[in-house]
């Protein structure tokens, strides 16, 4: 293929800016995330888990999509592995609570696995490849972690894509700043979109691709997601990076809250979040 014709997004292994995560471990933050599990944020992997996997989850932040794993491949093992241990530590106290003593939690670098080659027959990942600088090396290394014909599992937003209803202006100005905030931190906004490409480049030859999507439409739903948004605006990191960056006031983070606010109390709200998904086998 002629190289008017290259992608230059393809191939991001070199040095690229500083790496931050947007949206840090407030309370909020958890709580969201909190929600997620293998039905909701993983439905995709279900054909490919087994009784007696190994499986390690990257990213697993506060545990309970691996604990939900755990539950589906016993008497298999998962470890999950964050870069926050403070995170690490809850998604341990959680997986004790739960009785799920097949899962063991640790700090951990996607870019430097703590563990041998071919230790794993299931590596997991999600939201966690738009938030690094380096995704096509993070690959590497979990393809060098996963025993030949083990799976790789990926799955990460489009932001660039989300819509809802009705149409505010507070929401708009939400979404740029996220967007603008999300690249300055060196991560991809729109990961879920590349993540069949950066995993070819890696060195996966068999990747296939789906995508789902998260919809937040009834009133328990909007008021969950307008709620946790309308919090996270103005208290989590995105609001205090936001800031320090020039991509928003304080005044605009008010009146984005302001927007998620009156938004989960429109009966008529609706909100979707499009996702990319990738099973790449070694």
């Amino acid at each position: 293929m002629g190289s008017a014709f290259m992608n230059p997004d393809a191939d991001r292994s070199e040095i690229a800016p500083r790496e931050r995560y947007i949206h840090g471990h407030h309370e909020s933050v958890l709580r969201s995330h909190s929600w997620r599990t293998v039905l909701n944020s993983a439905a995709y992997l279900l054909p490919h888990l087994a009784a007696g996997q190994r499986v390690l989850d990257v990213g697993s932040g506060p545990g309970t999509i691996s604990i939900d794993i755990a539950r589906r491949v016993a008497p298999g093992t998962v470890v999950g592995i964050d870069a926050s241990a403070e995170v690490v530590e809850q998604a341990a106290g959680l997986a004790h609570d739960s009785g799920v003593d097949t899962v063991s939690f640790s700090v951990g670098d996607v870019y430097a696995l703590d563990f041998a080659d071919n230790s794993f027959d299931v590596v997991h990942a999600h939201q966690v490849m738009q938030h690094l600088a380096r995704p096509i090396d993070a690959m590497r290394e979990i393809r060098r972690v996963l025993r030949p014909g083990g799976v790789f599992a990926a799955r990460d937003v489009i932001y660039g894509s989300t819509s809802w209803y009705p149409a505010l202006p507070a929401l708009d100005n939400w979404l740029q700043t996220l967007l603008t905030v999300h690249r300055g931190n060196g991560g991809d906004p729109d990961a879920g979109r590349s993540l069949k490409a950066w995993a070819r480049h890696a060195g996966f030859a068999s990747v296939t691709s789906s995508a789902s999507m998260w919809c937040f439409a009834t009133d328990a739903e909007r008021d969950w997601w307008g709620s946790s948004w309308a919090e996270r605006a103005l208290e989590s990191s995105f609001a205090a990076q936001a800031i320090e960056t020039g991509a928003a006031s304080l005044s605009d983070l008010r009146a984005m809250a302001d927007g998620w606010r009156y938004w989960a109390e429109d009966a008529d709200g609706w909100f979707g979040m499009p996702h990319g998904e990738i099973i790449a086998v070694k």
